[in-house]
């Protein structure tokens, strides 16, 4: 029956690799490891701003391939957070898990003992503050001592019965107090423990220990307190009379001596000096299982590219440019070199959809190593965007403040010595049509300067006619028949004349 099971798991694995996920996405849970890591070094740290503009939750949604809650969590930060170096070395794996079925499965099926929803819990443990002992703590251990003692002494005085009973009383108390402490690390420790277990075992393998030589260190560190931390298994199945028997006196046994309480501030306080080790196994399990996405993303993509990031700024080539979230997507090819981009066009007619495609390719690229193209150029570069604006009634701002506030902080990055892309869509649209074409030749000019690439679009030809020395002009074009108006959603040169 075992064996089966076990079968059909591994025909499973092999069946969906290289197929989007068919799961739910609790993205308030996804998204807690990287809300509370220092991603102070990486090269730049996309806002929720730029992910709202690009649809980053559903990207997040059809790239993400994991198999464990924690590469799951680990998969979003990778793709949040652009690095300050190339991710080249992680090809080989990435190329061991396309090759290998064998060894590919033998990872998934270790990954996929991190599938418990608690597993988003683990990193609290190490970036999180503990829960702390109280001032009058210390008492805890000697109405323990005072209990055993007393235990000892029954079949001396029989007397000391009442004096028991009034210890157990506040020992009582205690437990319960401790009781709300406790449940919030009923989940993640355990789920801790598994994560050491699975880290461990793929550890034994060569090809993964190249990803953390040093994590042999961190891994004996955390076996140091396996004991304890075995402590939090220890919960009663309530299955029949007798298992329920026996879970009440094992209930009795810790209120009596006061075992949960010494036991979970005894594990925090160890815990809370092992804060590196757990943050190493934690990224050695979900960098691997990143990778793994990584391949069997490629697996199913119907064309990918692997980009090269160039030294030479200001200039970005792609052929066969498509968007992963289109089926059926038109592809397009685009040569920026030493200008940025002005579309014009009609509505409908594909120029946000191309912006936002560069945008989600250029992330793709430089986080995950993986373009959805046939070629793809770049300079490593920061990504800021302006296309999904709204206004904010409850802080008093309207769209055009909004639009204001957002360019505002485009203008500053520009200003900064890294490249950057500006991706924006009908600048300035909340304003009359003077202020809008004087403003955003202005705003445009500014941008456009020093390595920065551009790509924007508007319905404003004069802006074309006033920016064609710094912008390379494209427009994207509808045929219209008697009845209908068909898009081919093709990127043309030159400015709309139509």
């Amino acid at each position: 029956m075992v064996l089966n099971r076990k079968k059909k798991k591994l025909e499973e694995l092999q069946r969906t690799f290289g197929e989007v996920k068919d799961d739910s996405f609790h993205f308030d849970l996804i998204e807690r490891y990287f809300r509370a890591k220092d991603n102070s070094k990486a090269f730049q740290t996309l806002s929720d701003k730029t992910c709202n503009d690009l649809d980053f939750n559903e990207l997040f949604m059809f790239v993400d391939r994991t198999h464990s809650k924690v590469g799951q969590q680990y998969f979003y930060q990778t793709l949040r957070t652009i690095p300050q170096s190339d991710h080249y070395s992680d090809e080989t794996l990435i190329g061991h898990f396309l090759n290998d079925p064998d060894f590919r499965t033998s990872v998934q099926l270790q990954l996929e003992k991190l599938k418990s929803t608690d597993a988003y819990y683990i990193s609290t443990l190490f970036q999180e503050e503990h829960q702390k002992a109280p001032g009058w703590f210390f008492i805890c251990k000697i109405l323990s001592v005072l209990c055993l003692v007393s235990v000892l002494l029954i079949p001396v005085s029989q007397q000391i019965i009442f004096f028991l009973f009034g210890i157990f009383i506040i020992n009582m108390m205690i437990h319960f107090w401790n009781k709300r402490n406790l449940y919030q690390y009923l989940g993640s420790i355990p789920q801790l423990l598994r994560l050491t277990k699975v880290a461990s075992e793929l550890y034994k393998d060569e090809r993964l220990t190249t990803q953390n030589s040093e994590l042999g260190k961190s891994l004996i560190a955390i076996s140091g307190i396996k004991r304890r931390l075995s402590f939090f298994r220890l919960e009663a199945k309530m299955d029949n009379d007798m298992a329920a028997l026996v879970a009440g006196l094992i209930e009795l046994f810790k209120i009596l001596f006061l075992i949960e309480p010494l036991f979970l501030f005894g594990v925090l306080k160890r815990l809370d000096s092992m804060r590196r080790e757990m943050d190493d196994v934690f990224s050695f399990v979900g960098k691997i299982d990143v990778l793994l996405s990584v391949a069997s993303l490629r697996e199913g993509a119907p064309k990918y590219c692997i980009p090269k990031i160039n030294v030479q700024t200001k200039k970005l080539q792609a052929k066969n440019l498509y968007h992963p979230l289109l089926p059926d997507c038109v592809e397009n090819d685009i040569n920026i070199d030493q200008k940025s981009v002005l579309l014009t066009g009609s509505n409908m007619s594909g120029k946000t959809t191309f912006i936002r495609t560069v945008g989600i390719n250029v992330i793709s690229g430089l986080t995950l190593n993986t373009c959805f193209a046939a070629d793809f150029e770049m300079p490593r570069m920061r990504v800021f965007s302006a296309i999904r604006i709204s206004d904010d009634l409850l802080n008093d701002k309207s769209y055009y403040f909004e639009e204001v506030l957002t360019i505002k902080t485009m203008l500053e990055a520009g200003t900064q010595k890294y490249p950057n892309l500006f991706l924006l869509d009908e600048i300035f649209k909340g304003t009359n049509t003077i202020e809008r074409i004087s403003a955003g030749k202005a705003v445009l000019s500014s941008l456009a300067g020093g390595e920065n690439i551009v790509l924007v679009s508007t319905h404003d030809i004069e802006l074309a006619d006033l920016l064609h020395d710094e912008y390379a002009l494209f427009h994207f074009s509808e045929n219209v028949n008697h009845k209908t108006v068909d898009f081919d959603y093709r990127i043309k040169d030159g400015k709309l004349k139509t």
